[in-house]
């Protein structure tokens, strides 16, 4: 068509996923995000809390999970009383490591809420604190309070690198950018040539703090690849300057506690094996063991018989570097194995090993040398998600699992700027990561190419209407915006969901098949609050023995209050499809109780899933429960009927599938989205028979279901709560009195209600989204303005993604605080 034309679209994964009918790969499976998700703190992990109805004295209480600089704290003594949970921020919150009270003379008072609980306060101490593990003073006071540990490597910090390509050399390198973990990393004395600069996980084991060459008995000595653009003296001089600025730019020894060890291998020089070559992932090789550097370490070739060659491919290997193998590992997994240029094979056969060794004169390295390959590592065939493209490692691209093999991913990559053949990776790289993982951390995934019509971009309007607001109306405005948790994640940047375990000896209630939820994953998550809980409840589904109902008990109920996020999850049934909106909650704060809830509207046990792992014995000792008995506690109480749920009518929507030619009469039925329809059509033809047993009660819900009417999504925002407190010393002050705690305190030397369009903008100027300045002067968004901006009207209208549009409404809330702390009154 005419104005037609190829262009890269905004990506959405929601409805790419849709649109493939593909899958993501859990997010469990990548174990090197997992890793750089944790703060330092574990649960089970005791501190010293200062009571919040007595802030001069302090009691003990016990980490129950993390996420990001948030913690969810209980008491000592509140036993497994979960309603006594409560969150606290390690940057604000008066938290101190086991002694410190003893240390500083402050009073250890047990809270009123537990005090006839605990007759004895010091032998209840004696009692619970033997063998405690202490959470770290370090994380808790000083330079480093509750920072992640990957804050710590900053632009400008050093480490230094092993040369993995053809010596065991190391040299100094400075971190150019962090994305997530993700360095990008320049040689030190290349200074602005970015020629060399390479990609690597900060786990890698090539990576080093700075020091360790020297400990290990290596030297420092640039590559051979930069050796030659400066004078030996000029290296040497570099040297020195970095040694005298080690304590200003190093980054901190813990941050590498977390490293895979490097085992101790039993290879050979001259050994062959078959291999891939990292810088090239396309193709399964034969390989040399050029040379052994010590027990840790040896060299690789990728085999070339061609005598002109001017290079050769090789690198250093350790026990557990991906991309080795036996030989004839190809030909066991019915993969072709890349003959040696200058091959020759006998007329209609493929390469062979036999011939291949008894014409080199070379023995193959055994078995024993090769670790065990695991093939246990939630990965499936077609699942999608976000890879590092190897031939240029500015880009992460969409990735589809085509093939598997024990612990290999063979994946396709989409939208890369020149085609890229397969990739083989291992399930444990650290080049490949789960989908939302470039979103979450602001950088820039390819998306596919997509051919589109006359696209237009909309202009949106911020600024409120030209009419002059009085001071008491903005005011009012902002009384009105709760300031709730979401608030405090956006302030803290990160919508962080903590791990979601699958308690699989908990009982799995009525709907959901209990050999289906053991062959759950042990955990989902951590990371963005929506997605880890719509994985966890897609999974939930998929384990139940009708799906259809578990989405039907799942789906919003139109008549109850909107806390949250809704999501479009699908189920499969009989061979018709299902989809429902279902009511996801955004913040940390909120999950446990989202999860407990769910599985009591689901009539298993509360803690079959959720942030918390059930070791041994269940909390809510649901072993010894009988179903009946069980689904008198936690079951809904109510009279089973057929037809839809409250709230007048369903969301759930189902796709038919074409009937047989056979069939004489077939009704159409049109779901109109964007219409609110309080009456629903009964399609049902008369007379049809109605079945008495739990079958065809079901199969009668979803044809009942299948004429219910969807709701138009926009109608169902509504404001999200606050943080709920457990006890009296926890309970939330009055609006008057309420206070957000940020990292840093802004104070204000004018009202932010009467500052003009330059004031706002130079305001933004003075903060790290200045490049955003311009939006907030093309629109002329004033004081007023400003203070009534929030996450989604930031998103949607100024069309920003998730990460800039967090980091700015961060310093929208720290004005917002400002203003009721100095102005508001």
């Amino acid at each position: 068509d005419a104005g037609s034309s190829v262009e890269e679209m905004e990506f959405n994964w929601d409805e790419y996923l849709e649109d493939t009918g593909a899958t993501a790969a859990p997010h469990g499976s990548f174990k090197h995000v997992d890793t750089s998700l944790q703060n330092g703190f574990a649960p089970g992990m005791k501190l010293e809390v200062a009571v919040k109805s007595d802030q001069n004295t302090y009691w003990v209480a016990t980490i129950i999970t993390t996420c990001g600089q948030l913690l969810l704290l209980r008491y000592d003594g509140y036993g497994e009383d979960r309603k006594a949970d409560f969150w606290c921020d390690i940057l604000t919150a008066d938290l101190h490591p086991i002694g410190w009270c003893q240390q500083n003379k402050k009073i250890l008072k047990v809270p009123e809420g537990i005090k006839d609980k605990i007759p004895d306060q010091e032998e209840f101490l004696q009692r619970v604190l033997k063998g405690a593990c202490s959470a770290p003073a370090n994380l808790l006071e000083g330079l480093h309070r509750g920072k992640n540990p990957l804050d710590l490597i900053a632009p400008g910090s050093r480490l230094e690198l092993q040369n993995s390509r053809d010596s065991l050399e190391a040299w100094i390198v400075t971190v150019v950018e962090n994305v997530g973990g993700r360095l990008k990393l320049r040689y030190e004395g290349l200074e602005d040539l970015d020629k060399f600069d390479q990609w690597l996980f900060y786990l890698d084991p090539f990576l080093h703090q700075v020091g360790w060459a020297a400990q290990h008995g290596y030297s420092l000595q640039p590559p051979s690849a930069i050796r030659s653009l400066r004078s030996e003296a000029d290296w040497q001089e570099i040297l020195k300057k970095v040694k005298e600025e080690e304590e200003e730019s190093s980054v901190p020894t813990d941050l590498f506690k977390d490293k895979p060890v490097i085992g101790v291998h039993s290879f050979s020089e001259g050994m062959k094996l078959e291999a891939v070559d990292p810088m090239a992932p396309f193709v399964i090789s034969p390989a040399t063991v050029l040379k052994v550097y010590n027990d840790k370490y040896f060299l690789i070739e990728i085999d070339d018989l061609r005598a002109e060659r001017a290079s050769s491919q090789r690198y250093v290997c350790h026990l557990n570097s991906a991309g080795i193998f036996p030989v004839q590992w190809s030909l066991k997994n019915g993969l072709h194995l890349s003959p040696p240029p200058r091959y020759v094979c006998y007329p209609g056969q493929d390469f062979d090993w036999a011939d291949y060794l008894k014409q080199c004169g070379a023995e193959a390295a055994p078995q024993s040398c090769f670790p065990l390959l695991s093939s246990d590592h939630g990965f499936k065939e077609n699942m999608k998600l976000e890879a590092v493209n190897p031939v240029d490692p500015e880009e992460v691209c969409i990735a589809t699992v085509t093939k598997l093999k024990d612990s290999y991913l063979w994946l396709q990559l989409e939208g890369s700027k020149k085609p890229v053949p397969e990739c083989i990776v291992s399930v444990e790289s650290m080049n490949i990561f789960p989908v939302g993982w470039c979103e979450t951390n602001g950088y820039q995934l390819r998306p596919p190419r997509k051919a589109i019509v006359n696209k237009q971009k909309k202009i949106a309007v911020v600024q409120p209407e030209k009419q002059i607001l009085s001071s008491r109306t903005v005011h009012d405005g902002l009384k009105n915006q709760e300031l709730n948790s979401s608030d405090s994640v956006v302030i803290n940047g990160k919508y962080c969901c903590p791990k979601i375990y699958f308690n699989h000896r908990c009982f799995s209630g009525p709907y959901l098949n209990k050999g289906r939820i053991a062959e759950l994953p042990q955990s989902v998550g951590p990371g963005n609050c929506v997605l880890v809980l719509k994985e966890v409840l897609t999974l939930l589904i998929n384990a139940a023995y009708k799906p259809s109902r578990v989405l039907r008990e799942l789906q919003l109920d139109e008549e109850a209050a909107w806390h949250g996020h809704g999501e479009t999850l699908k189920a499969k049934y009989k061979g018709k499809s299902y989809r429902a909106t279902v009511e996801v909650v955004r913040t940390a704060d909120r999950v446990a109780d989202f999860c407990r809830k769910t599985c009591i509207k689901l009539e298993c046990c509360p803690n079959l899933f959720g942030p918390q792992m059930v070791l041994d014995k269940c909390s809510e000792n649901c072993s010894v429960l009988t179903k009946t008995k069980y689904t008198h506690y936690y079951g809904k109480r109510k009279n089973k009927r057929i037809g839809r749920p409250p709230g007048g009518h369903s969301n759930l929507e189902v796709a038919m599938k074409k009937p047989n030619k056979r069939r004489k009469r077939r009704k159409h039925f049109f779901v109109h989205k964007k219409k609110r329809s309080s009456t629903s059509v009964d399609n049902t033809p008369a007379g049809s028979p109605q079945g008495s047993g739990a079958e065809e009660e079901d199969d009668q819900d979803e044809s009942e279901l299948s004429h219910s009417l969807a709701q138009d999504r926009d109608k169902r925002k509504r404001k999200l709560r606050t943080f709920s407190f457990s006890d009296d010393e926890n309970k939330p002050p009055s609006p008057k009195d309420i206070k957000m705690e940020v990292a840093e305190k802004l104070q204000l030397d004018s009202n932010p209600l009467e500052w003009s369009v330059a004031d706002v903008v130079r305001f933004l100027k003075s903060t790290d989204c200045a490049p955003l300045a311009r939006i907030f002067l093309d629109q002329e968004i004033d004081g007023q303005a400003l203070l009534l901006l929030t996450l989604p009207t930031v998103q949607e209208c100024m069309d920003l993604k998730l990460g800039p549009a967090i980091k700015l409404c961060h310093h929208i809330e720290r004005v917002k605080l400002a203003f009721y702390q100095q102005f508001a009154n």
